[in-house]
């Protein structure tokens, strides 16, 4: 079956304010060929010239058919609507008017759902990081090319993809269970339409072809929804749309309700923690809202959940204002988590949170060692070393027995690992073990420019430690001393090599190298830029 011979399907981008990037949006839609029967643009009453971008687009492709909203709706799940209820393609897909969709997205698509008659179908998404053209897989492991889901209770994992712009539906299954998304300002409206779609049961088919291009753009004058952190008025809406996605899940399946609940703790609520700051109104009204929320949760959903997220749990109801060393709790948010020192422990002998918040860490004692959130930090060692010390975690390493330590540089834009030789261990004078771990940063840059990471090439610093029993733990490593500073470095393949070593929002090393000239001064540009938005958001 060629492209011609298959359904149709209506694309529906929605758009306010966007005039810079609506045209890219509609322009891929269109590209996908004739698979797509139309493409509907919904303006939601732009006051810039979103308007007129469009109706010159429509002026020249007869598939483009827009739609002009009289009033703003304050949010995207009424434009949405609007799209749904225009369109007339057997199939429905969404697309944002800053994003993309890569070529082939909605022939993969279709033919997936046509396979397996299933009324909704997914398949891969990224995020990419502009400018530098980063892609970040989005919830990756989570589907499985070729799969068949025939109930979403089979897979209660799925409530985890809230996203509705990597999937395909049927518009019968739509129009059947009358489907629609919250309508005026609800942010955060795909929670609740993804809930409403799992509620309904459908068969889920999933294809392994990248289907989504989300574009993040944080140096934006005004960046997304999810990025606009600056009050807790973000976080209350995202607890909100969660709340309604919980209720509408638990009522199709107490088993999905739970997973729903289970993925918050996990995922959520883990990921604006470690991006709580220091602002002490922000921290008070967010860990207020927070507590009065989880305050809800069954108490086994909260014991279903990992054992970081229990801890966290477990400080949010102990104590009605953050703790003094919030940050540390940030830490223990990362991912991977890390439990920064000092370790204390109770009047038991059982490991606690601090002995200001003798909150106990229950389950630690028996986490494997690859679960630990052990603790690794790095300071220079010359200039092409580092030197580590590994913190033991009330006895836990020290019964697994450290062997040997390994470097570990992963693409920050997804792909294979790239490790250092192994290094021996040996105990130190901080209660834990040392060793200086060489590297080459020049057979470092070469590696990715062979995985096609050309002009700036990002990479997390990880570490991995192995036991003498056989276990091991990769985390991360935390950056002490000297360390981040920036150096360019003579190399005989590129002339120059500069390596700028930076902290990551959640505390840990990451690497930027820029091999060439041309590397280095695109390296420093992007350093600019991101100032001058620093700047200009202060």
């Amino acid at each position: 079956m060629n492209s011609s011979n298959l359904p149709t399907v209506s694309v529906v981008v929605i758009a306010y304010n966007d005039a810079g990037l609506v045209g890219e949006a509609v322009s891929s839609a269109l590209a996908q060929g004739p698979v797509v029967t139309e493409v509907i643009a919904v303006n939601d009453a732009s006051s810039d010239g979103t308007a007129r971008v469009l109706d010159e687009l429509a002026a020249v492709h007869p598939r483009l058919k827009v739609v002009h909203r009289t009033e703003n709706s304050g949010g995207c799940g009424t434009p949405r609507n609007d799209g749904i209820a225009a369109a007339s393609g057997r199939y429905v897909l969404f697309l944002d008017s800053d994003d993309i969709l890569p070529p082939g997205a909605a022939d993969a698509l279709v033919r997936t759902a046509e396979e397996h008659k299933a009324p909704v179908t997914v398949g891969a998404a990224v995020r990419r990081e502009l400018p530098l053209h980063h892609d970040v897989p989005w919830m990756p492991g989570l589907h499985t090319p070729g799969e068949v889901i025939e109930r979403p209770v089979d897979r209660p994992e799925l409530v985890r993809d809230t996203l509705c712009v990597n999937k395909l539906y049927s518009r019968a299954f739509l129009q059947e269970h009358g489907l629609r998304f919250p309508d005026g300002r609800f942010i955060y409206e795909d929670f609740v339409f993804t809930a409403r779609v799992l509620a309904a049961a459908p068969r889920i088919a999933v294809t392994g072809d990248l289907v989504y291009v989300w574009h993040v753009r944080r140096s934006a004058a005004q960046v997304s929804i999810s990025l606009d952190r600056k009050d807790v008025g973000n976080w209350r809406s995202r607890v909100e749309a969660h709340r309604t996605a919980a209720r509408i899940l638990s009522e199709a399946s107490p088993v999905l309700g739970s997973a729903c609940r289970v993925k918050f703790l996990e995922y959520d609520l883990r990921m604006y923690l470690r991006e709580l700051g220091r602002d002490p109104e922000y921290q008070t009204a967010w860990w207020t809202l927070t507590r009065e929320y989880v305050d809800t949760f069954p108490e086994a959903d909260v014991e279903a959940a990992a054992a970081h997220a229990r801890w966290i749990v477990s400080l949010l109801r102990a104590t009605a204002t953050p703790p003094a060393d919030v940050e540390r709790l940030t830490r223990l948010a990362a991912e991977p988590p890390r439990l920064l020192p000092p370790y204390a422990t109770g009047p038991t002998g059982a490991p606690v949170w601090s002995e200001e918040l003798p909150v106990e860490l229950v389950g630690l004692s028996g986490l494997p060692v690859g679960e630990l959130p052990v603790t690794v930090d790095a300071e220079p060692a010359g200039r092409a070393a580092v030197r580590i010390h590994v913190h033991d975690l009330y006895g836990r390493l020290a019964e697994a027995g450290p062997v040997t330590a390994q470097l570990s540089f992963v693409p920050r834009a997804g792909g294979a690992a790239v490790l250092a030789q192994p290094v021996e261990l040996h105990p130190d004078s901080g209660g834990g073990w040392g060793a200086v771990l060489p590297f080459r940063l020049a057979d470092l840059a070469v590696t990715g420019r062979r995985q096609g990471l050309r002009r700036m090439q990002a990479w997390n610093v990880g570490v991995g430690v192995r036991c003498a029993d056989g276990s091991s733990v990769l985390t991360s490593l935390r950056p002490r001393g000297r360390l981040l500073r920036r150096r360019a470095l003579p190399s005989s393949r590129y002339g120059v090599l500069l390596a700028q070593p930076y902290r990551t929002g959640a505390g840990a090393l990451a690497l930027r190298l820029a091999p060439g000239a041309e590397g280095a001064l695109y390296l420093v540009r992007n350093r600019l830029d991101r100032a001058r938005a620093a700047r200009g958001a202060d």
